[in-house]
Formats: C-alpha cells, sequence, structure tokens
C-alpha cells in the first residue's frame, strides 16, 4: 500500500508539471493564431471581431502570463479544454471526442494484438532455440528497425492506387456518414486494412525480439533448473515459471504502449490522411491552434500516466518481491 502511495504521489506530480509544460510550451511557438484564422477566413474580419477573439482565446494583452496560467487551471477544473482555432467554434472536447475513436480502434487493436502474439511468438522462440519460430529472428530484427510510416508508404505504393482493394487515405469513403450500419462499418474496416498491418508488422517484431531474448537469459537461471528437477511438466516450466519472469520487463513496454494509444501513430495517420488524434495534432501545430494542442498533450499525458500505474500494479501482482518494498 506505502508503495502504491508514494507511485499515485509521484504521478500527481508528474502530471502537475506535464500539464504546466503543456500550457506554456504551444505559446513558445512562433506565429499569431488569430491571424492564421483570419487567413483561412481570407481577411473577412473586423477589427472589433478580431479584438473580441483574442478575448476569448485568452490572448489579449490585458492579461499576462501567469494570468493565463491560473485561467488555464481554472477551465481544466471546470472540464473546458477552451475552443478549437482549427475548427472554430468547435470545442476542443467535441473534436477530440470525434478523433478519439478511430486512435483507440486503429492503433489499440493493433498494440495489443501485436502484444499478445509478439508475446507468444517470443515465449516459443526463447525457449525452443533453433526452431522454425527462432529462424523469424533475421526478419523480425530487420522489419523491428524500421519506422511505421515508412513501412506505410512502401505499403501505399506497392497496395494502393487505382483499382485497388486498398484505399491509400482517410478513414472512410467521402460521402458517407458516420454511423454503425451496412455502408459505414466496411467502408471504415477496408480504410485501417494498410495503416493496422503497417503498425502491427513492426511493432509485433519488437515484442517477438525482446521476449525471445528475456526467455533466453530466464532459462539459464538455478530456478528452472531446480523446476525441471522436481519433474515438472516442459509446458508449466515454460509458461508458470520462465514466462512468468520473462514477461515482467515487457510489462513496462506494454503500459507505455497503451499509454501512447490516445496520441495514435502520429506519422501513420499523417501517410494515410487517418482521422485520428495524430493527425489532428499535426493539424493543430500547423494552424497554431493552442487549445487543441493542449488538449491532445493532456489526453496524452494522462494516458501515459495512468498506464503507468496500472504496469505498477501489475508488478506487484506479478513479482512478489516488488510487494516487501
Amino acid at each position: 500500500m506505502r508503495f502504491l502511495l508514494q507511485r499515485v504521489a509521484f504521478y500527481l506530480f508528474t502530471a502537475w508539471a506535464a500539464i504546466t509544460l503543456n500550457f506554456f510550451i504551444p505559446r513558445m511557438v512562433p506565429g499569431d493564431p488569430v491571424q492564421s484564422l483570419i487567413s483561412r477566413n481570407q481577411g473577412r474580419i473586423s477589427a472589433d471581431a478580431i479584438a473580441s477573439l483574442r478575448v476569448l482565446f485568452g490572448l489579449d494583452s490585458d492579461r499576462n502570463l501567469w494570468e493565463q496560467y491560473v485561467a488555464y487551471w481554472g477551465q481544466l477544473l471546470h472540464g473546458d479544454l477552451g475552443l478549437s482555432f482549427t475548427f472554430f467554434p468547435a470545442p476542443v472536447s467535441e473534436v477530440i471526442g470525434n478523433s478519439l475513436p478511430w486512435t483507440v480502434g486503429l492503433v489499440g487493436v493493433t498494440t495489443i494484438v501485436s502484444f499478445l502474439l509478439g508475446t507468444a511468438l517470443g515465449v516459443g522462440a526463447g525457449w525452443r532455440r533453433g526452431s522454425w519460430i527462432d529462424g523469424l529472428l533475421p526478419a523480425t530484427t530487420f522489419l523491428s528497425s524500421i519506422p511505421y510510416f515508412w513501412l506505410g508508404l512502401v505499403a501505399i505504393a506497392l497496395f494502393a492506387g487505382p483499382g485497388s482493394f486498398f484505399p491509400s487515405s482517410g478513414g472512410y469513403e467521402p460521402g458517407l456518414v458516420p454511423a454503425f450500419d451496412a455502408y459505414f462499418v466496411p467502408s471504415a474496416l477496408q480504410h485501417s486494412i494498410l495503416p493496422a498491418a503497417t503498425i502491427l508488422v513492426s511493432s509485433m517484431s519488437g515484442w517477438i525480439l525482446s521476449m525471445r531474448n528475456m526467455m533466453v537469459t530466464v532459462a539459464s537461471e538455478d530456478y528452472i533448473t531446480v523446476a525441471h528437477a522436481k519433474g515438472l511438466s516442459e509446458r508449466r516450466v515454460a509458461l508458470s515459471y520462465a514466462a512468468r519472469n520473462a514477461l515482467l520487463p515487457n510489462v513496462s513496454g506494454f503500459a507505455l504502449s497503451l499509454g501512447f494509444i490516445v496520441g495514435g501513430t502520429l506519422l501513420v495517420e499523417i501517410v494515410f490522411s487517418y482521422p485520428g488524434l495524430g493527425f489532428q495534432l499535426f493539424q493543430a501545430v500547423g494552424s497554431k491552434d493552442y487549445p487543441l494542442m493542449q488538449g491532445i498533450f493532456l489526453i496524452i499525458t494522462i494516458s501515459v500516466l495512468v498506464a503507468n500505474l496500472l504496469a505498477d500494479v501489475a508488478y506487484l501482482l506479478l513479482d512478489p518481491r516488488t510487494r516487501k518494498s
């Protein structure tokens, strides 16, 4: 219990620091978001409207940076993330709410599937060295070193194009209205195949390598030899003793992967113009959209901290030595 309280206190402090940086860093980016908004409207905004926009977005000169910071905390405590400059006058929460399911559906499913498949194959490769699974290592080493976005570009060049079954961009066919019906769902699944395969191939290779290396290390430990001497079955020794201990380092990596799900794989979403949070973040940076940038960074920060806290809890359950600290 003491360990958990210490970790919770640490994560609360980290959240405060992250939110503070989240406020100041976007304001250090050169440019004027109000001027960007005016340019998108081809300058058809009066001087009074410009002044009103600066007050509305909290960018008026009457308030210094500290007053804006205090006001920002007040908005957060009331659940208000502000108005998006890019999608004005839509609130940031609405923009994030529309994009979040796309990222969670794409990156979330592929992260979980790649972890489960990669871990299972890594256990087999590490426990049965010299088998056909172990022969996959050169290919997995190569694939794990290739960035997601480069694989995405290769996939578009090879499999997308005129007449191809695989769309090269977007989340669904233009003209469709997002809904759980027989038209939209198949279109959304079809558009997710290439980006999902890109993430799955690259990330699964990394899990295979890390789990295989840990299994090789654990297999030489004394307690594995003792388990064999007790006459336990090969399957029980591999799963209950070797795999359980080899899995511990991967738990942290998986927790971080879950935390970054909401951020999406930014470059993959940009390559495929996929309507997730990563693509929205890219648009927000280009438009100097402070509220949207802050809202997305806040969601990412909270997700990573919660995922790390869950990893600590998993360590308590998997490793008895942690409970003694």
